[in-house]
Formats: structure tokens, C-alpha cells, sequence
């Protein structure tokens, strides 16, 4: 839109099947957004206007509402289910805070898909080999990029806690500050659109798929959860000696309630699932554990304020916007319902059955589409919506031979 059509008001519409828009670029039957496939307004979030500072030329990004025209906002927009779970713990008197952690790689530019990708090649004209985890010199040889991407997330707004190597080839971790759910939702999508667009000015690609390196470590998304008091801004997950409350208990048997019937929404993609299957510390469980990265739910040690509940089941690829107030979501449905989570594990344990998730996104969707508590929490339409979406990309990828299978089953009697 022209600068001068935004500040005049114009109202920007967009057709409500675009929401369910598949990531090859095709849509569901038209039954599934309404049959007349009408209309949205998009509304620009005032806090959420920002100018470009990678762009060559003067240009603004909007965040926007995708609201019916009569003015409630749209069952299939994500942003508008997370602030439907905001809303939720406000009329309880509860704020939800919480923090993402998103890693991701750098890659060099790779224009044949069927060839594996490729750390860049540093100022040092050499390719990165590993072996790089937490190094304080690892990232040298991108520093130009590097640099350029820690003055736009200042001039967007973007606060940062650490920047790190991570254990991948080329792999890195930022960690935003933790904050009110939409906010960090709204950064963690800025930063996304920002590391693509910085990188591409550099030569450079960055890829937020889950598990784009075989024999390699995953990229997650983990989300950092606690609730406050609305005024006082108590953590509520503490008592006055600072011991952990039935609330917080509750909290974490909403999470290992929901976790498996939500596995689609926080592993949204076939390669969801690449990383999941091999954990390399992405764990594909339920379990709770004070300070174990085996478990799905991990208690980070901390002292009792900054007591939270880690969810490490989200990948790099998922929707921030979804993924948070699936994981709210539940946790919201725990304290209402005052469910107790099963004993907390340490050290080496195997998972229960009970306990185990999907481990495809055939079964992921599968979970979903049985699961009455993905209908009771996001509403029929949102949640047929998003199967009907997410079952055209497994039927497309099933379209497909992998050179895999060519490889390896070809010569096969």
C-alpha cells in the first residue's frame, strides 16, 4: 500500500481463504472458509508499524489484525487466537510473560535443492567444519552480517538477551527478552523476516527449517512460560517462601495434556519431524523434568522468581503466533481444570506410552483431528481449517520420490 493510502486510512481487505493459504501456494475446498470466500479487513497494530532499515529505499512493515468486517477478529488468524488466550488469563486476573528462544542457520546460497546445503565461506576463506557450540570467535567470519543484523533489531525495537553458536555447522540461538505474549510473538516474526532479508543483502540464506542438516541438531523454537499477577505482578508459580504454588503444578498438567493432541501445531511441517526423531536434545515427549533437556518440559534453574515452564517441543519452522497460545492454551486449560502432572523425571528414563507424542505429521494431524480439547480450545473452524490445509502439504510431499528411495530401494528384487 502507498505511505499516503495508509495514512489517509485506507482499509487494506484480503480474501479469508488466503489464511489457509498451503506453503506450495494452493488452498483447501472453499468449505472450509466459507463458501462465498469473502472478505477480511487488515488492521494495522499501532505499536507494530515499523520502517524498514535494510531497505535501499523508504518502506514500512504493518503487523496488521485479520478482523471480519464486522469487526471481531477472524477464527482463522492466529494472531487473533493468541490474543483470544491473553484475554482469557486477564479475566482471571493472570498475565501470561514469556520468551522464545529461536536458532537458526546461515547458510551460502544453494540454488539446487537436491544438493545438501553449505556453511558460507568466512572472511578467513574457509567453510566452517563444526565444533563451533558457544565459541566466541565461531561467528567471525560473518561479522559484516552480524553486525548489520544487531543495528536493525535496534532500529526495530528488538531487544535481544544473548546471541550464540549453537551445535550445528553454521547454527545460531538468539534469545528475546521475556514479555508480554503478543509482543514477543510479534518480535519473533520480525526477527525471522528480518535475518532472511539482511542475509540476502550479504549473499547470504538463512534457513529456519527444523532440520535442514542430516546428522546434525535440530532448530527449535522453545518458549519460556510463567504468569503474574495482574498489578502486583507476582509470579504466581511461587508462594511466599518462594516454593512452587498448585498453580504451577496445574500449569504443567495442561501442558502434558495438550502436548500430543497440539504436536501439529508446534511441528507443523513434514521436516518437523526429522528433528524430532533424532532429539540431539529435541525431545519428543511430555515429560517434565527440573532442569533436564531430555524432557519436552523442562524447569530451567532458576531462582524462585524467574520460576517457568520451558516447552522444547516447538521447532524453528513453527508459527510463533500459534505456537504460544497453543502452549498457553494449555496451561490455561490445566489451572482451570486443577490437573496434577505426573512425577517429574531425571537422568536417563524411558517415556511412558502415555507420555510419547506423534512422531510423523501424518499421526500428528491425525491426534489433532480426534482431539476435542484443539475443538474446545481454537474453535471448529480454525482447527479444520488448519488440517485441511497441513493434509494438501503431506499429500504433495507424498508426491514426490526422494532420492532415497531412488538410491537405495532402485536396485531392489
Amino acid at each position: 500500500m502507498t505511505a499516503e493510502g495508509f495514512l489517509e486510512g485506507r482499509r487494506l481487505q484480503l480474501a479469508r481463504g488466503v489464511l489457509l493459504q498451503c506453503i506450495m501456494g494452493g488452498y483447501p475446498a472453499a468449505r472450509f472458509y466459507g463458501s462465498d470466500d469473502g472478505d477480511l479487513a487488515l488492521v494495522a497494530d499501532p505499536a507494530q508499524i515499523h520502517a524498514l532499515p535494510w531497505s535501499a529505499e523508504p518502506r514500512a512493515l504493518a503487523i496488521c489484525d485479520a478482523d471480519e468486517l464486522t469487526g471481531e477478529s477472524s477464527n482463522l488468524s492466529t494472531r487473533g487466537q493468541l490474543k483470544k488466550v491473553i484475554a482469557r488469563y486477564a479475566a482471571l486476573g493472570l498475565a501470561p510473560v514469556v520468551a522464545t528462544e529461536l536458532e537458526f542457520f546461515v547458510f551460502a546460497p544453494n540454488t539446487d535443492p537436491t544438493r545438501p546445503f553449505q556453511p558460507p565461506v568466512g572472511l578467513d576463506g574457509r567453510r566452517e567444519d563444526g565444533h563451533s557450540a558457544f565459541s566466541v570467535s565461531s561467528n567471525s567470519g560473518l561479522r559484516p552480517f552480524f553486525n548489520e543484523v544487531y543495528k536493525c533489531m535496534a532500529a526495530l525495537g528488538l531487544p535481544r538477551d544473548t546471541f550464540m553458536h549453537e551445535m550445528g555447522v553454521s547454527q545460531f540461538e538468539i534469545n528475546l527478552l521475556h514479555g508480554d505474549p503478543l509482543l514477543l510473538a510479534d518480535q519473533t516474526f520480525l526477527f525471522k523476516h528480518l535475518l532472511k532479508e539482511v542475509a540476502l543483502k550479504h549473499g547470504l540464506t538463512v534457513v529456519c527449517m527444523a532440520k535442514p542438516l542430516a546428522h546434525t541438531p535440530g532448530s527449535s523454537m522453545h518458549i519460556h512460560q510463567s504468569l503474574v499477577e495482574i498489578g502486583s505482578g507476582r509470579n504466581v508459580f511461587n508462594d511466599a517462601d518462594g516454593q512452587p504454588t498448585a498453580m504451577f503444578r496445574h500449569f504443567i498438567g495442561g501442558q502434558q495434556a495438550g502436548m500430543a493432541d497440539f504436536t501439529a501445531l508446534f511441528a507443523p511441517n513434514v521436516n518437523s519431524y526429522q528433528r524430532l526423531c533424532h532429539p540431539f536434545a529435541s525431545p519428543n515427549n511430555a515429560c517434565w523434568s527440573h532442569d533436564n533437556r531430555a524432557a519436552g518440559l523442562r524447569i530451567p534453574a532458576s531462582s524462585p522468581v524467574a520460576r517457568r515452564v520451558e516447552n522444547r517441543l516447538p521447532g524453528a519452522d513453527a508459527n510463533p503466533y500459534l505456537a504460544i497460545a497453543a502452549s498457553l492454551a494449555a496451561g490455561l486449560y490445566g489451572i482451570e481444570h486443577e490437573l496434577e502432572p505426573s512425577a517429574p523425571i531425571q537422568g536417563e528414563f524411558e517415556v511412558p506410552d502415555n507420555l510419547s507424542l506423534p512422531c510423523t505429521l501424518h499421526a500428528a494431524l491425525e491426534r489433532l483431528k480426534r482431539s476435542q480439547l484443539a475443538k474446545e480450545l481454537f474453535g471448529n473452524e480454525f482447527i479444520e481449517g488448519y488440517i485441511a490445509s497441513k493434509t494438501m502439504e503431506l499429500t504433495n510431499f507424498f508426491d514426490e520420490i526422494t532420492p532415497w528411495e531412488r538410491r537405495v530401494l532402485a536396485a531392489q528384487a
